[in-house]
């Protein structure tokens, strides 16, 4: 049997799209000769749809979607994710995958596992299905399951759906799980070995099939995979993109070619572009802004806006300071001239001056301090946010994940914009990027790579001034954010404890700039943002 396992990138209520292009995958697959499709966890309306789900009007929508796909479905089966109503106490719906065959819905599986950790809150949506059995297509008996299903050892769950799957009198011949499965930095690695460690344990081929696309802050990475039952994966979709697999059951073999995906800089790169072409291309945007101040982050920022969007949808705004050198204005220029975006010079020594007669009778006698550095990041902001607002371009913001987590960025100012695309990416990975960016065509000035790191706020200002070295701190930040550890295990690990309680202490008290931030693209397994919901006011100290 030929199976098609087919990655598509929906747009989240928009099921009129959403279902022409399935159906388009379904004639596809129909016309090189496959018996099955399959699609990713709620393709036809798009995930997570959140508290969309609480609207009448969405669900009746999704339905009258869904008639129509099953009346569509002639000549090729299908499997799908889709939202199921049910009755009765409990929550309102089922995350379901149905087997669709000549117009008839003939089976159906609920999720039974519901994530509520990190960006997850599917509990606050669904009622967990019960167990599923197996079901039969063309002499073969599949194992269906969805998404998390697959996980259970991960996260602790009480229950496993795969071995209460196998522990029935009829067993699979191969088992089907889809999913909307968001990427992190790891993430691929990790799949390839828990669904390895599954094959082999049952001795069973899995074929996976995961939805594609930004989504908000999420990114879904596509990467299907298809692995044999001593657990080695026979082929894989594409990164990043809407892709086509077929596979023959009896050979597992693949004209798709081996495309197996391995954890690199290369893949955070292209998430972060996805991600970012997504979120503008989803909400009406297709030209953006950024100021490009001759540093790291921005030259980041602005490569992979350029990527996303092409360098003729960039503009890239210099603003110097009196403070600013000469060095990051050419730097900036240089590095625009490379990508073949806009860019434009916005000196803001006047509009300082301006600020400090008008401010100079309430601050008579006061020291100047970091009040007047962060006005010159608001005064920037405020002049991206006029040309965002007057061109019609995103502003996109240029902090990362170190600055922000202890607050070494100015609320109202740098931190201004529709989408921080390096929120989420330690500095010592922007530092990654931007190599791995001139790997393939030397866009970013080395210089810029090679200097030490400056906001250029005051004179001869570098970030160490204020901050440990980020050879320092952001391997205390991974463990504190990602690993969970605590001062007295950071301390075990041999940094200084009086800098642990330093850099915990100022995540802490930043939390209130971080919520009124930009959405950030999510690309390590805990960002700032909806995976991480601590209380602002709050008194525990660590």
């Amino acid at each position: 049997m030929n199976i098609a396992l087919i990655q598509i990138n929906p747009v989240i209520g928009d099921f009129d799209n959403n279902l022409a292009k399935i159906h388009t995958c379904l004639e596809q697959a129909r016309a090189v000769g496959c018996h099955l499709a399959v699609f990713p966890e709620l393709s036809l309306c798009g995930y997570p749809p959140r508290d969309l789900l609480e609207r009448a009007s969405f669900l009746d929508a999704h339905d009258r979607a869904l008639q129509k796909l099953v009346e569509r479905v002639q000549g090729i089966a299908c499997v799908i994710g889709v939202l199921e109503r049910r009755q009765g106490p409990g929550r309102p719906l089922y995350n379901s995958a149905f087997f669709i065959n000549e117009g008839t819905i003939c089976f159906r599986v609920r999720k039974q596992l519901l994530p509520t950790y990190d960006v997850f809150d599917e509990s606050r949506y669904f009622e967990p299905g019960g167990p599923s059995l197996p079901f039969s297509f063309a002499g073969v008996k599949i194992g269906l399951s969805v998404c998390e299903d697959i996980w259970p050892d991960e996260q602790k769950y009480p229950l496993d759906p795969i071995a209460a799957l196998m522990d029935q009198e009829t067993v699979p011949d191969l088992l089907i799980n889809i999913s909307a499965s968001p990427y992190y930095n790891g993430k691929l690695g990790q799949r390839s070995a828990l669904f390895s460690s599954l094959c082999r344990k049952y001795n069973l081929p899995l074929l996976y099939v995961n939805q594609v696309g930004g989504q908000d802050e999420l990114i879904f990475d596509g990467h299907s995979m298809v692995l044999d039952g001593t657990g080695t994966v026979r082929v894989a979709g594409r990164g990043f993109s809407e892709d086509m697999i077929v596979v023959d059951t009896d050979t597992w073999e693949s004209d798709s070619g081996w495309r197996i995906p391995v954890d690199s800089v290369a893949q955070v790169l292209d998430g972060l572009t996805l991600g970012v072409r997504d979120y503008m291309r989803k909400i009406g945007f297709n030209r953006a802004v950024l100021g490009l101040s001759g540093g790291i982050d921005s030259a980041v920022t602005a490569a992979v806006a350029c990527r996303a969007l092409g360098p003729e949808n960039v503009l890239c705004i210099a603003l110097p300071s009196p403070y600013t050198s000469q060095m990051s204005i050419d730097d900036a220029r240089l590095l625009a001239e490379n990508m073949g975006c806009g860019f434009e010079l916005l000196p803001i020594g006047d509009a300082m001056q301006v600020y400090a007669e008008m401010l100079s009778p309430l601050f008579d006698g006061l020291p100047e301090d970091v009040t007047e550095q962060n006005l010159q990041a608001r005064i920037r902001g405020t002049l991206l946010m006029a040309l965002s607002n007057k061109l019609g371009h995103l502003l996109l913001s240029t902090g990362n994940k170190s600055e922000m987590a202890v607050g070494y960025c100015t609320l109202y100012g740098d931190m201004n914009g529709g989408l921080a695309v390096l929120a989420d990416v330690p500095k010592a990975m922007v530092y990654e990027l931007a190599r791995w960016i001139n790997t393939e065509r030397a866009v970013i000035p080395e210089r810029i790579i090679t200097r030490p790191p400056t906001a250029e706020l005051k004179p001869d200002q570098l970030d160490q001034d204020d901050l440990p070295p980020y050879e320092i701190l952001d391997p205390i930040l991974k463990g504190y954010l990602e690993e969970f550890l605590g001062v007295d295990e950071l301390v075990a690990r041999g940094f200084d404890r009086k800098t642990v309680q330093d850099i915990i202490r100022r995540i802490k008290i930043n939390e209130y700039k971080r919520r009124q931030s930009p959405m950030g693209l999510k690309v390590t397994s805990k960002a700032f943002g909806h995976g991480r919901r601590y209380p602002v006011a709050q008194g525990f100290v660590e």
